[in-house]
């Protein structure tokens, strides 16, 4: 039965941890390609291939989901054909990660050698264990100086008790590797140059897809692609009959509504990509093109006898911004896409994809609320908006508050700080005062003494603090938060406590005035950049807000001074990246997002404006 030969697994891990580098280091050793091919493909600070999105490069993680698929032959001569699904490691993503786990049978669970089992390590195998996947533990990075692989297999080992898993699940397989120097062992004392004993671990540990070849057709669509000549790509596992090219199929979509198409084309998956199929059978996993309307969570199925398929429940969001049109001074002047229905067109097909996202019309007809996972998650949704030529105002961060029997609910996260022993005290003190509650503290000997604290913490909490704790540590501390539940408001947390300094003027900063403000704090511009009023144009060392004129000029003059030749004293200035900005706002503040530029401005940009709001609130 062709089932039988066919393994579906998806990737699963903390960010870092090495999934990506694993795959890699398959497909290279899969004999499928040629080196001088993948390494054409290979692109980034880490050259890896299956992270192709260019954000994705810059930034060195995983985003969305991948499929590839490899050919492998056991020691018997087999064939099988692993599909092998990558997915994102930072818990903002988790979206991705749920709704392909619905594809697979089984995960190969990557686990760093010395950090041992970390928060989105804790979130991703409690939904394969949901899903009631087989499991098969690799502990990466083994051959790390300060690796610890036994007391990481413990960790393990606790944190699947910890979330019950069943005796089967507990019985899993072990594997120790290098995914970027190319092998992996069952025995540290046995030494091993390939990864065949993960593929072998794969045909051995992952069960068959759980199938009925004989009954009718079932898919269900968990991704969407676009083509520019085929339009929507529908990606899915078929649970049951076949599925066939040119074939009329009914779409059930999740309100359960019947619509009747056609398979215009049909691909399975070879290696990193596609090839055209006339058949998919019962147990692979194939992409569609032609069907339209489809959506992700939607069945494909026999039309004589149409049957839906249980959708997989996505965790709801927790954060909230506001997005409006780009109403500053300089609105136009970089972006192709400035009006709201450019923003509203692009939010809503931004949700045919990104399965954890929500948009709401907001107060006014130019504004959205978009909700989200988290800050990177609704970050990177702005980071591509810019790249494609979007303006975009965006307000404030907003955790979602949940009302549970006549109670406020916010939702709370689980932090995990690791920092060397000396700065413990320094990041102690920091979160003190966010209303967190500690639940764990250890050390981790190693080369370097490291003490790992985990916290719980409302998601308001968070707002700002990596920035300080990487300040309090001289940059040594590692941070990573996942959502965990929701629980009762903790009370107010202390906000920024430093003002602002705002433009009173429209012009181009001169590092004359710079230099005659360089004792009232830090600046976010430079000599030459163009301000306009109500511009944020640096951090006040005190803690109220402040006009000034970045943009005044020296006054011309026939009259010589004893300082005429003294050199302008001009500070550095602190570069705000898109999430900083995000996280630095107040209420009354907003985040100007354009295509070359990111500016913080001020809600009103006069002051007379400003001054009239505030009575009003006041």
């Amino acid at each position: 039965m062709y089932a039988e030969m066919v393994r579906n697994v998806a990737i699963i891990a903390h960010v870092d941890h090495g999934k990506t580098t694993l795959v890699d280091q398959l497909l290279y050793q899969s004999g499928m390609f040629r080196n001088e091919e993948l390494d054409r493909l290979a692109g980034g600070e880490y050259g890896l291939i299956m992270d192709s999105n260019p954000i994705e490069r810059e930034r060195g993680i995983t985003i969305l989901s991948k499929n590839c698929a490899i050919q492998y032959f056991d020691t018997d001569g087999t064939e099988y054909k692993i599909n092998i699904v990558d997915t994102p490691g930072h818990a903002d993503f988790g979206g991705e990660v749920e709704r392909v786990l619905k594809m697979t049978d089984g995960v190969l669970l990557i686990v760093d050698a010395f950090e041992g089992p970390m928060p989105q390590t804790r979130f991703v195998l409690t939904k394969a264990l949901q899903h009631g996947l087989k499991p098969i533990l690799v502990v990466n990075k083994a051959d790390r100086a300060d690796a610890r692989p036994d007391d990481v297999v413990n960790e393990v080992f606790d944190l699947f008790v910890d979330l019950e898993a069943d005796d089967e699940a507990l019985d899993f397989p072990v594997l120790f590797a290098s995914a970027k120097e190319g092998w992996a062992t069952a025995d540290l004392a046995k030494p091993s140059n390939n990864l065949k004993p993960v593929y072998d671990a794969i045909i051995r540990s992952v069960p068959a897809p759980r199938v009925d070849p004989d009954r009718p057709l079932q898919m269900l669509v968990t991704t969407l692609e676009y083509s520019d000549y085929v339009g929507r790509v529908a990606i899915g596992k078929v649970f049951a009959g076949r599925l066939r090219q040119a074939q009329s199929v009914t779409v059930i979509d999740k309100a359960g509504r019947h619509t009747q198409q056609k398979v215009v084309q049909l691909y399975e998956f070879e290696g990193l990509g596609k090839k055209r199929a006339l058949e998919v059978r019962a147990g692979d996993i194939c992409a569609v093109a032609g069907l339209d309307p489809v959506d992700i969570g939607d069945t494909i199925a026999c039309p004589d006898e149409p049957s839906a398929l249980r959708v997989v429940a996505i965790d709801e969001p927790t954060m909230s911004m506001t997005f409006h049109v780009n109403n500053g001074p300089f609105a136009g002047r970089e972006g192709k896409y400035v009006t709201s229905l450019h923003l509203r067109d692009r939010l809503y097909k931004e949700l045919q994809t990104n399965v954890a996202l929500r948009v709401e019309p907001g107060e006014s007809a130019d504004a959205y609320v978009v909700s989200g996972r988290g800050l990177m998650h609704l970050g990177i949704l702005l980071e591509n908006m810019r790249r494609e030529g979007y303006e975009v105002c965006v307000g404030k961060p907003e955790v979602i508050i949940k009302m549970v029997k006549g109670y406020r609910q916010e939702p709370i996260e689980r932090l995990v700080i690791e920092c060397p022993a000396e700065c413990q005290s320094a990041v102690m003190s920091l979160i003190g005062n966010r209303r967190s509650e500690m639940i764990k503290m250890d050390s981790k000997s190693g080369v370097n003494d490291y003490v790992h604290m985990e916290f719980m913490i409302p998601s308001r909490g968070l707002f700002g603090l990596n920035a300080r704790i990487l300040t309090a540590t001289q940059g040594r501390a590692v941070m990573h938060h996942t959502f965990e539940r929701y629980e009762p408001m903790r009370g107010s947390i202390p906000q920024r406590q430093a003002g602002v300094m705002i433009a009173t003027e429209t012009g181009t900063v001169t590092a004359y005035a710079l230099d005659a403000l360089y004792d009232r704090g830090v600046f976010f511009v430079r000599p030459g950049d163009e301000v306009y009023e109500g511009q944020v144009v640096g951090e006040h060392c005190k803690d109220n807000d402040i006009p000034v004129n970045p943009a005044k000029t020296k006054q011309l003059t026939n009259m010589r001074t004893s300082s005429k030749d003294d050199a302008a004293r001009v500070r550095p200035a602190r570069l705000m990246s898109l999430e900083v900005s995000l996280e630095y706002i107040q209420q009354d503040e907003l985040v100007e997002v354009c295509p070359k530029s990111i500016r913080i401005r001020k809600r009103f940009l006069k002051e007379a404006d400003r001054r009239r709001a505030a009575r009003r609130e006041g």
